[in-house]
């Protein structure tokens, strides 16, 4: 296996994170910065009000987005798997 290889293979495993990590991330992010705002307005300072909206959002996000997330890991662990014969010379 070579240097350009394990590059390769590092290149997708950090994609293919990213890619599943960002609606949940980019989510729970837009989701704080309203909850913030709306304290800063109201002077509520309750901590759970900023961590509820937060769970329930990205689980919203997972039930939509998780199918096609699913989809996408298990065909880049395929990938890998049937590389493994090759990583073995």
């Amino acid at each position: 296996m070579t240097l350009g290889e394990v590059t390769s293979l590092l290149q997708a495993g950090i994609r293919e994170v990213i890619f599943l990590a960002s609606p949940m991330l980019f989510t729970a992010l837009v989701v704080g910065l309203v909850v913030a705002i709306l304290q800063a307005t109201t002077s509520i300072q309750e901590q759970t009000l900023t961590f509820v909206p937060k769970v329930i959002a990205i689980l919203v996000i997972l039930g939509l987005l998780g199918g096609g997330m699913f989809s996408s890991l298990r065909d880049y662990t395929v990938q890998l798997f049937e590389r493994i014969p090759d990583m073995a010379r």
